[in-house]
């Protein structure tokens, strides 16, 4: 039964009555499978409506790919058996050549390797010739059955065809299964592409579901019981006829029967009454399902043979009983029908059968040249390999892994390739290497457990020092004592870095890099960290990865202690940034403490293009090195104020650090926390001091960022004494470690105005002063205009008039957008209402709106003195943002959103970033909450 594809029905007529006067087209059939894309094709040729139509057709199948012209010859071997005598006899004669190269054997598209040669223009364009020239007799119908199985020599032809059916009278039909991607070949991408329409038959209705059930049983089924049936298959008809059969023969039942039995024939089920099927057949039919089901994708018929021991004849005899029961999508195309087939199969094989098998497959593929990935699929499967090539196939394979971006793929490889008991010695400690290459980033601790059992195997010192190197380094927290401990080992066996050279340098250096850096925390550590930064002098040498690291961490001590100024930080950095290749993939190393420097200097709006191409670069998605990068563009975005933009990408970094609280856990909690802090979000505050990262990180920065989130949280709650004695504690505690840095953490401004409000006039005026000094000797705009602010705040009248006129101009040089609309807040409070007042709070709520800081924007109206009605926020928006936000809020996605609007889904982000910037929302759950109260 062909049910409910009148409209691909149709739609195939209409373009066979085009053809018919000249107008030819292609037309797909696309679809997932069981859908009924091959039962679809096969009814078409109905449609004729005369004898003048003539049907090629050609099924692909994955077995044939390595067939040179496999389906043309299938197209061109139904044309040559139809065509009359004479055309035989005439035309054809004359292209000889041209047919004994499409069906010769003797091997014309072959090359020395076997691999297929192009064919050439004139083969091309003869094949085509010979079309037209039956096409002249009446239209053709030109089917193609599973277009992503094509050879490649046929896929080209079927290219050059669709692109040059003007002057043919036909219509092409190929049917391609969804999802299927041809690695490396554009081709199929071209075919689909000239389709004139894409026809998708739909899943069954349950109607059409009634007919099927009626067509099975003889009779109509119950109303319950065919919804039943459609929820089990979705409308899915192999799904649908799979449950039905298994119900069939029962004979007669009171509904409630048929609907519990139908709702135990869910997949699970189905492979179990496949699998005892199965289990009842003769051997040769249980073994080749058992070697097609541990073959997969590359079962072929020599190899399924070969691995399911079957002579030629009884290889044949299986495969047509598999294809009798049901089980094979088509006789001569060895394949399941249906993943549930697969299932079924596997749970019918032992456990030591189900190994042999695996093995077996694994040399197969080995001996035939096949993908390292390949024969290392099978391996994985077994317990343990005496192929004494096993261990380089999957090392092969990991590092495919590796590059493809699947780290976690690859350390499974090299775990198992570790239970090879031949490995010893060195062979053995470059493979525990990989193993911890892979895990740095998702396994921390298993990447240094395994660097540790490396390093005694390992005969020189250079190679035990670049091992040790591996171990990713932390960025904001202390590392632990066994791996400071491992470093300063191995360093101290490979030298000083002035006694050495080329590449063992560069290990020393990286070595004294993080060494140094082990001691961030350390206020006599981060002193001699800063002498050795003068002794590099003013221009340090950078030309290689490892002099730019120690650079990196040496500008970092100078940074923390505020013992070099803010513009000779940003210089150093700026350098360093100009001679990191962004694009470049990068061993994990410490060059992020070059962007929180320029953050601290305030000095960040050159760093986003870089970023930016650094991302781009980021191959191993969903760990935490991709997490890090997100974190690195949330410091800079809060450093330019945009704390609703710094959230997305805080966020995202947490997320992708969850489940392994590492490096990554504590650099985006930090990022975090300074959003919270910017946008004022007690929820937001309150989530991170309840997560994790409080209970199970010493790292001074988060402690101290933690502390700052429980004074805001007393502030908001009135418990000022509370939040005041916190931030004094905070401060004690980061003076006592050297962090005298007034931008990272500046805890003396808070805590002098909680002072000034507990009526403790002359020791807030203190902590202003040694502010100002402080942010002075360091000159980064935003905490020098900072502290301006906050000593006129304290002052008031003319002079702290003019202090705060002095805030704004500093903080106009700044790139914090948000400190500058805070000072424009407090000048406009500050001046009479006048042209002068209204265009202070304009400009402020103007930037606050940009920033996504809705709590600061709501404080500018509230005291906005004009007297005028504040315009609504949506009033900012453009025409295109609005229709943006609107399809947003019906809940579309972005790409769905860009296929309504016809443009490409980084156009819609961008429209959603503005109007997130204008409507002071950090994301789309915001302003969803947020369209029921605008006028759109």
């Amino acid at each position: 039964m062909l049910l409910e594809r009148e409209a691909e029905l149709a739609q195939v007529a209409d373009a066979l009555r085009a053809a018919a006067v000249g107008d030819s087209s292609l037309l797909l059939l696309a679809g997932p499978v069981g859908v009924g894309r091959t039962a679809l094709l096969q009814q078409l040729p109905a449609l004729a409506g005369g004898a003048e139509l003539r049907v090629l057709r050609a099924n692909a199948a994955p077995m044939e790919q390595d067939f040179a012209l496999g389906v043309v010859r299938q197209l061109f071997d139904s044309l040559l058996t139809g065509v009359p005598e004479e055309l035989r006899a005439g035309r054809l004669s004359a292209e000889s050549g041209l047919w004994r190269t499409v069906f010769g054997d003797d091997g014309l598209l072959l090359d020395e390797a076997g691999g297929a040669v192009p064919m050439s223009e004139e083969v091309l364009y003869g094949l085509r010739s010979v079309l037209a020239d039956v096409s002249a007799d009446g239209p053709l119908l030109i089917l193609v059955d599973d277009l992503q199985w094509v050879d490649a020599p046929s896929l080209r032809w079927l290219a050059f065809l669709v692109k040059r059916l003007h002057g043919l009278r036909a219509v092409v039909v190929c049917a391609l299964r969804d999802g299927y991607r041809r690695p490396g070949d554009p081709t199929l991408r071209e075919i689909a592409d000239a389709a004139r329409r894409v026809l998708r038959p739909a899943p069954l209705s349950l109607g059409a579901i009634k007919e099927v059930i009626h067509e099975q049983f003889g009779a109509p089924g119950d109303e319950e019981f065919a919804r039943v049936c459609h929820e089990i298959s979705a409308g899915n008809p192999l799904l649908l006829t799979s449950v039905l059969s298994g119900l069939a023969g029962n004979g007669h039942r009171p509904v409630a029967e048929q609907v519990e039995e139908a709702r135990a024939q869910r997949p699970a089920q189905l492979r179990e009454r496949l699998a005892g099927s199965l289990r009842a057949q003769p051997r040769p039919v249980r073994a080749l399902a058992a070697a097609l089901a541990v073959l997969g994708d590359q079962a072929e018929p020599d190899l399924l043979a070969r691995l399911a021991r079957l002579d030629p004849v009884d290889f044949l005899a299986a495969l047509r009983d598999l294809h009798q029961l049901g089980l094979l999508a088509a006789e001569k195309k060895p394949r399941f029908l249906h993943r549930v087939v697969q299932d079924a199969v596997e749970s019918s094989m032992t456990v030591a059968e189900r190994e042999r098998l695996h093995d077996a497959a694994a040399a197969l593929l080995y001996h035939r040249g096949r993908p390292a990935e390949l024969v290392a699929a099978q391996l994985m499967a077994v317990t343990t390999s005496d192929h004494p090539w096993a261990v380089e196939v999957l090392r092969a394979a990991a590092d495919t892994a590796l590059r493809c971006g699947a780290p976690r793929t690859a350390a499974r490889y090299l775990r198992r390739a570790l239970l090879d008991g031949s490995l010893a010695g060195e062979g053995r400690a470059r493979l525990l290497i990989d193993l911890a290459t892979a895990e740095r980033g998702f396994d921390p601790a298993a990447c240094e457990r395994h660097i540790s059992q490396a390093i005694p195997l390992l005969t020189t010192a250079r190679l035990r020092a670049a091992a040790a190197l591996r171990i990713s380094p932390t960025i904001v927290g202390q590392a632990p004592p066994s791996v400071i401990d491992l470093l300063h080992q191995v360093a101290e066996d490979l030298g000083p870095a002035d006694a050495l050279e080329g590449t063992a340098r560069d290990v020393a250096l990286r070595l004294e890099a993080r060494l140094r850096h082990a001691g961030h925390e350390d206020p006599a550590e981060l002193a001699a960290a800063v002498e050795r930064l003068t002794e590099l002098g003013a221009e340090p040498a950078l030309d290689t990865a490892a002099e730019r690291e120690l650079a990196a961490v040496l500008l970092n001590a100078a940074m923390l202690t505020a013992r070099r100024p803010a513009a000779e930080v940003a210089r150093l950095a700026g350098r360093i940034l100009e001679r990191e290749p962004a694009t470049s993939e990068q061993v994990p190393s410490l060059l992020p403490l070059v962007v929180i420097g320029l953050v601290a200097a305030d000095s960040v709006r050159g760093i986003s293009s870089w970023l930016s191409m650094e991302q781009r670069t980021r191959r191993q998605g969903g760990t935490v090195v991709e997490a890090l990068a997100d974190v690195q563009q949330a410091m800079v975005l809060s450093a330019r104020g945009r704390a609703a933009q710094a959230r997305e990408y805080a966020e995202r970094a947490v997320r992708l650090a969850e489940v392994h609280w590492q490096e990554a856990g504590v650099v985006s909690t930090l990022a975090l926390t300074g959003v919270a802090l910017d946008l004022e979000d007690l929820a937001l505050a309150e989530r991170i001091l309840d997560g994790p990262g409080r209970r199970r990180s010493s790292s001074l920065a988060l402690t101290s960022a933690l502390q700052f989130l429980k004074a805001a949280q007393d502030t908001l709650h009135g418990r000022r004494a509370g939040a005041l004695e916190t931030l004094l504690a905070c401060g004690r505690q980061l003076e006592a470690s050297g962090w005298r840095n007034p931008v990272l953490f500046a805890w003396r401004p808070w805590a002098a105005t909680l002072q000034q409000r507990l009526g403790d006039s002359c020791a807030a005026m203190a902590l202003a002063e040694e502010e100002l000094v402080r942010t002075a000797e360091w000159g980064a705009p935003v905490a020098l205009g900072r502290a301006l602010r906050l000593k006129a705040g304290l002052l008031g009248g003319d002079q702290g008039m003019k202090l705060l006129r002095e805030s704004v101009d500093v903080l106009r040089a700044s790139a914090n957008e948000l400190e500058l609309a805070r000072a424009l807040l407090q000048l406009g409070k500050w001046l009479r209402p006048g042209a002068e007042a209204d265009a202070v709070f304009r400009e402020a709520a103007a930037l606050a709106s940009a920033c996504g800081a809705p709590r600061l924007v709501e404080r500018i109206r509230g005291v906005d003195g004009s007297g005028a009605a504040a315009a609504p926020p949506e009033a900012s928006l453009t025409r295109t943002e609005r229709t943006v936000a609107s399809l947003v809020g019906r809940g579309l996605t972005n790409q769905e959103v860009a296929d309504e609007l016809g443009v490409g889904s980084r156009a819609i982000e961008k429209h959603l970033t503005s109007a997130y910037r204008k409507l002071g929302v950090s994301g789309r759950r915001e302003l969803i909450k947020l369209l029921p109260r605008m006028d759109m």
